[in-house]
């Protein structure tokens, strides 16, 4: 697809599925960046079939798919991608928020309502390790904004966490505090100041996974880990003791096959009422237990 042929939006959509099967990419990855090279709502493509594209959008247009073909996902070349309720600025040095991680943030939401130590009027803390672009810790602070709680989102990079914060500016939310951190490196052990819940969705795809090398444009140290991919989830699992309470959740995003070694990590460090939840496509995600 080129400038020399493309003149209206009804000829890009009638290119569109073709496009998509060469480029690899959904089909709504067309649409959608022509609806953002256009600044229009989706309304506008069956609306206004005929338009023409100017000779800038036509031009920034192919440039989108020219980056497309060499890798670059939709969300880098917007800006944006939207999670759970809210839309979220993402970088090269965030991963892109996907629809299966919404599950986590289900699973701790289902858990605060029917759980006592997460229903008492008092002041109560959550900690998101390895926040990145912040998705999951300000979806969380978001619905949870009115019942005292307090979220903290800890990341080891600089740059991710100036997008996290930006996107907690963007929500309006004042109930997050960020932290530059190795996991929980830089938190202080506190017996008066335990978190009731950690949440986190670290790397966990095997460091040999030859999926890896199709990878162009998302930091691979978020996505890969040694040890089959186990490594960063058996640190936190071991580590969360030290910093959650007593009947406190721990909740962890992880590989569609590595629901029985987590199960196992968290019988080993003193968990129980475990339980692995699937994402939409009935793939094992995450796995809940309370400490004991």
């Amino acid at each position: 697809m080129t400038a020399q042929h493309i003149q209206s939006i009804k000829q890009i959509k009638i290119e569109a599925s073709a496009l998509s099967k060469s480029l690899a990419v959904p089909q709504f990855w067309i649409t959608d960046w022509l609806l953002y090279v256009i600044n229009k709502t989706p309304l506008f493509l069956m609306t206004d079939e005929s338009y023409q594209l100017t000779s800038s959008e036509l031009a920034q247009f192919n440039a989108g798919i020219e980056k497309m073909q060499q890798g670059i996902p939709l969300a880098y070349l917007t800006g944006s991608q939207a999670f759970w309720s809210l839309d979220f600025k993402v970088n090269a040095h965030t991963l892109i928020p996907r629809p299966d991680t919404e599950v986590l943030v289900e699973q701790v939401l289902e858990w605060i309502e029917s759980n006592p130590i997460a229903n008492n009027k008092g002041s109560k803390r959550l900690l998101d390790l390895g926040t990145g672009s912040g998705c999951i810790a300000i979806s969380l602070a978001y619905e949870l904004k009115q019942l005292y709680w307090q979220v903290v989102a800890v990341d080891l990079s600089a740059e991710a966490l100036s997008a996290a914060k930006q996107n907690a500016s963007d929500n309006q939310l004042n109930n997050v505090e960020f932290i530059q951190s190795n996991w929980y490196e830089q938190l202080a052990i506190n017996a008066k100041k335990r978190f009731h819940i950690i949440v986190s969705n670290p790397p966990y795809i095997d460091e040999t996974d030859k999926h890896l090398q199709r990878l162009k444009a998302e930091p691979i140290s978020a996505l890969s880990a040694p040890n089959q991919g186990l490594a960063d989830i058996e640190h936190i699992v071991e580590q969360a003791p030290n910093y959650l309470q007593q009947g406190g959740l721990l909740a962890i995003e992880h590989g569609y096959d590595q629901a029985e070694a987590v199960r196992d990590m968290f019988y080993r460090n003193g968990f129980e009422a475990i339980k692995t939840a699937k994402d939409y496509g009935g793939n094992d995600r995450v796995t809940l237990g309370q400490l004991k």
